[in-house]
């Protein structure tokens, strides 16, 4: 199944090879635009299919998907399995309602916070600020990729857990052994993350 999921990931172009630009302006050999998942319902379906092998075996009230990438994906996952969707705000909404938490929730409500993929956590935590802010419990946190660069361990280190339904090593290796990617992009991929492990 997971195979499947990265050969579609690559079809759609979600999983790219290059020199690509980071928010920290770092250089990378690869770049994970899961936002494409938006506009490919099949890999989308099959993106939430793996997400919910992981779901399934939790306990919680609603989903709370972290805009903007896991917005599609949470929705596709809470028609699925039918459950309540709820998503923390990235900009503060001066006007309406105001609220931070957009959806419907009841203090004390357990949620998973879902989103596309982790790298260092910081994104996560600044999602989790306006969900715990009212009073919502979260023990779980559900991510399509890992990129393996520390983001699993500091959140884990605060008391969440953790769960991926695919590592980036996991995506390269069969990328590679399914002649997608070359033996040197694939080494130029591992490389990078071990220089950023170390940094």
């Amino acid at each position: 199944m997971n195979e499947g999921l990265i050969l579609s990931l690559h079809a759609i172009n979600a999983i790219q090879f290059g020199k690509f630009k980071l928010r920290s302006g770092m250089l990378a050999p690869i770049y994970l635009d899961l936002r494409l998942l938006a506009s490919h319902p099949r890999a989308l379906r099959d993106a939430a299919h793996a997400l919910m092998q992981i779901l399934g075996k939790l306990k919680f009230d609603r989903i709370a998907a972290i805009p903007y990438a896991a917005l599609p994906i949470g929705t596709a996952i809470a028609l699925e399995m039918d459950r309540p969707l709820i998503y923390p705000r990235r900009e503060k909404k001066e006007y309406g309602t105001g609220h931070p938490v957009e959806g419907e929730f009841r203090r004390g409500d357990t949620v998973v916070l879902l989103d596309d993929l982790i790298t260092t956590g910081a994104i996560k935590s600044q999602a989790l600020e306006p969900l715990l802010a009212e009073g919502l419990l979260v023990r779980d946190i559900v991510v399509l990729i890992d990129h393996e660069q520390g983001g699993v361990e500091e959140l884990v280190a605060r008391g969440y857990r953790v769960h991926a339904a695919l590592t980036i090593r996991e995506v390269l290796q069969v990328l590679k052994e399914t002649s997608k990617i070359s033996e040197s992009q694939h080494q130029d991929v591992l490389t990078f993350l071990m220089q950023k492990n170390m940094g």
